[in-house]
């Protein structure tokens, strides 16, 4: 069932991996983002398909990369104060260091080398998964400025559909949401909109194999999030269960 081809190197090295929600520090910091700061800096924050959220189970949010803002912003379509669920995130590990990383890692966070993935990185992504939480991974792997959706990178559905055939019926489901920008480079003043897409039920592509059914996940996933993007009438309409 294993197919990830993680560094041994990096495996070591982020050998002990795990992810936590300091809850003195969230009760802060998630009305402060939330009622305060993004309010403050941003002009309009449209947030659209909030109701495609499903509301329990294990998730992984898909998210486009555009900017540094863009793990806040998640937080404030997805995150605790609209669903009562808290968010983890799989971070490259450049971005746990220092004092972001502190706040990082006690707000959710743990590193992933997206160039060579460590094991226990991925093992713990799917134990989050079997745990039923939502799971944060941008699937393009880095930041974007120029308008367009790159190659999505296979870690994401890959780790999916392991979570799903590791353990029966888990019921993983990927929700992709596209983040748009008035200025690629967002400063103070400019708009945001959020849009998210109908979620994919991981479970209709266990039965392909591992390998496969990660690819035609991520195909899938590829045309969601393009859709999104160019603002599809039929990617914005909720669809029929």
């Amino acid at each position: 069932m294993r197919f990830f081809s993680p560094s041994p190197q990096t495996a070591l090295e982020l050998d002990n991996i795990d992810s936590k929600i300091d809850p003195w520090l969230g009760r802060l910091v998630y009305p402060l983002g939330r009622f305060l700061v993004l309010p403050a800096y941003f002009g309009t924050i449209a947030v659209r398909g909030r109701d495609r959220l499903p509301s329990d189970g294990p998730i992984v949010l898909a998210p486009t990369h555009r900017s540094r803002w863009d793990p806040i912003l998640v937080a404030y379509a997805t995150g605790r104060h609209v669903t009562g669920r808290d968010l983890r995130y799989m971070v490259t590990a450049n971005e746990v260091k220092g004092v972001q990383g502190w706040f990082i890692r006690r707000l959710g966070g743990f590193p992933i080398d997206t160039e060579n993935p460590g094991i226990a990185s991925l093992r713990h992504g799917i134990e989050l998964l079997h745990d039923r939480q939502m799971l944060v991974i941008f699937p393009e792997g880095n930041i974007f400025r120029d308008g367009q959706l790159h190659r999505l990178k296979p870690g994401l559905t890959r780790l999916a559909v392991q979570a799903e055939a590791s353990q029966a019926d888990l019921g993983v489901q990927i929700v992709p949401i596209s983040l748009h920008y008035s200025d690629p480079f967002p400063s103070w003043g400019c708009d945001v909109e959020i849009r998210i897409g109908d979620p994919l039920r991981v479970a209709e592509y266990v039965s392909a194999g591992n390998k496969r059914g990660a690819e035609q996940l991520r195909s899938h996933l590829q045309s969601a999030l393009e859709a999104l993007e160019r603002g599809d009438p039929s990617a914005l309409e909720p669809q029929a269960a």
